[in-house]
């Protein structure tokens, strides 16, 4: 069953309906040429725009932690860790051996390790609770 021709907007003519935009019918070559020049509404924005990687209260605890661990690495200068075989001596790293969840700001689960004993214990988990360094 084929469809009947209609009036065409844009050629004045009876064709085949192809588009109907805003009220008005276009037949396939005059939507073609007619729809590069309707200029399409833009996406709109929520008024905050893009969604924020980390949320206030984030920043202030990444903020706050970024203090406290350059005073701690200062009072820490070796790797308190010291896996035999493992180690190299200066720490530049602070390990958590309870996560970097709720406890990140808590100093009392925080070890001054160097990069080697660091990859080392989330390497071998199962050891490093042994030795403590895990929870």
């Amino acid at each position: 069953m084929q469809s009947k021709k209609k009036y065409c907007s844009g050629c004045d003519s009876e064709q085949y309906i192809w588009k109907n935009h805003e009220g008005k019918k276009y037949c396939k070559m005059c939507w073609s040429s007619q729809n590069k020049s309707i200029k399409k509404p833009k996406a709109i924005l929520s008024p905050r725009g893009q969604i924020a990687q980390k949320s206030d209260k984030q920043k202030a605890i990444d903020k706050a932690y970024t203090l406290m661990r350059k005073a701690y690495m200062t009072q820490n200068p070796l790797c308190n860790i010291k896996i035999p075989g493992v180690c190299t001596g200066p720490s530049c790293d602070v390990h958590h051996t309870a996560g970097r969840g709720i406890q990140t700001l808590v100093q009392a689960t925080w070890v001054a390790t160097c990069r080697e004993c660091h990859n080392y214990c989330h390497s071998n988990p199962l050891e490093a609770r042994k030795l403590g360094f895990l929870k």
